[in-house]
């Protein structure tokens, strides 16, 4: 056994959840742009006081799961939690709101926090989010929730749920967390470690516990929308109206909120009952005060955020091929190590024709090389001997019915293009 392994938390993507996972990320920036997004990538690590400021100083993320360090330079950075904070600051840093609005962007990238793993859940994760930046239009609330829900789709996710709700405004939401607080207060006894903790800190945090007996009490919590202003309401009717326009089925839940500071308005969740108790598959909201509070220009934006591996796991549960293992199209084989060379060759004049193509290498004999093309699942073989080499004809052999025929490269490259 290695004396050396993997970090608690981390994974090793071996290459079939490799190429998965390679295939989730390439399908999102592809769809994203038929809506419109441009790929953004921005520095795995950057400024603690970035993530402090537009994540919220109380939450988890900060006080427990942000992993910070000093540099040699003594300056204090961190490796990015989540996506729209470092973001956002590229927009503003170098001036990508000069663009039409809204400016739409699109990221794939690890993210890292200090969490307990668990099923699809990782300190090292990959995430896919898309910033909608530079309208209030509820319009494109409802695009960025069709956007959202639509990916998975494609990807034939099954059994989806859309949960929306509006977390109001600063200028609302004060009131809402006074009252909010004092119900929270008063039942304190009655609510787990965690959430008694929340309370004084973050009360809106408290939403987020999945324990059954506090589930039991914030059920009887009050409402939000009861105490969101008339604009925030109007534009939340607005967003449902569209969403209907588009055919997307949703649930309106009132206690629906999300974990950091920066968000407003619009929250939504997408969730998927297979995935347990942490049932959420991608998440996201309003965040309008977020760019000029960063020194930014008062722009309001919209974005969302999937667990690439929470995807997988959907996958795995719902029993979602993508596609197989990829096999060779043709298997190169050498009749003597004088021809090896040859083989060698030849298998890069076909890879330079686009075809698949795998060969042996060590000292083996031509029966032990077929055996290992059986492995590798390849359907042909191109036998190079002395006598191939002089002609410029190579035995093209179909390793199921075990017909064979001489062929030159050039005929092997055309055969192939007539079956596909």
């Amino acid at each position: 056994m290695s004396k050396y392994t993997r970090v608690r938390g981390t994974q090793d993507f071996l290459p079939e959840r490799a190429e998965l996972l390679h295939f989730i990320n390439e399908s999102a920036v592809s769809f994203f742009e038929n809506y419109g997004y441009r790929l953004i990538i921005t520095p795995t690590f950057e400024n603690s006081e970035l993530f402090k400021r537009s994540v919220g100083e109380s939450t988890d993320i900060i006080q427990k799961e942000m992993y910070e360090f000093k540099d040699k330079g003594g300056r204090d950075l961190a490796l990015r939690p989540e996506g729209t904070a470092s973001v956002v600051r590229a927009y503003i840093e170098n001036n990508l709101g000069e663009l039409p609005k809204p400016v739409k962007l699109i990221y794939v990238s690890q993210m890292f926090r200090y969490e307990r793993p668990q099923a699809g859940r990782y300190r090292e994760f990959w995430q896919i989010g898309a910033e909608a930046i530079g309208s209030p239009d509820p319009a494109l609330d409802a695009e960025v929730i069709e956007l959202c829900l639509n990916f998975l789709n494609s990807l034939a996710v099954k059994d989806l749920k859309l949960i929306i709700n509006s977390m109001g405004c600063r200028n609302c939401r004060p009131g809402y967390i006074k009252v909010l607080k004092k119900f929270l207060s008063e039942k304190e006894a009655l609510f787990c470690k965690t959430c008694s903790q929340r309370i004084e800190q973050n009360p809106l945090r408290v939403f987020d516990c999945k324990q059954k007996e506090c589930q039991k009490v914030l059920s009887e919590a009050p409402k939000i929308s009861d105490y969101i202003c008339e604009e925030d309401k109007e534009h939340f009717e607005e967003v449902k109206i569209y969403l209907k326009t588009l055919n997307v089925e949703f649930v309106i839940d009132p206690h629906l909120v999300r974990g950091f500071d920066y968000y407003t308005r619009t929250a939504f969740e997408i969730t998927l009952s297979s995935l347990g108790s942490q049932d959420a598959i991608a998440g996201g909201g309003r965040y309008d005060y977020l760019i000029k509070d960063y020194g930014g220009p008062d722009e309001p934006a919209i974005g969302f955020a999937f667990g690439t591996e929470r995807i997988m796991l959907a996958f795995e549960n719902q029993n979602i091929t993508v596609f197989t293992e990829p096999e060779p199209d043709v298997f190169v084989a050498w009749v003597e190590e004088a021809q090896k060379s040859d083989a060698l060759r030849i298998s890069a004049m076909l890879r330079e024709k686009h075809l698949r193509v795998s060969m042996a290498f060590d000292s083996r004999k031509l029966k032990s090389q077929l055996k290992l093309a059986d492995k590798l699942n390849a359907n042909t073989a191109l036998i190079v001997g002395e006598e191939e080499i002089k002609s410029g004809k190579y035995t093209f052999k179909d390793l199921e019915s075990a017909k064979q025929e001489k062929l030159t490269i050039e005929e092997v490259v055309n055969k192939f293009k007539d079956n596909k």
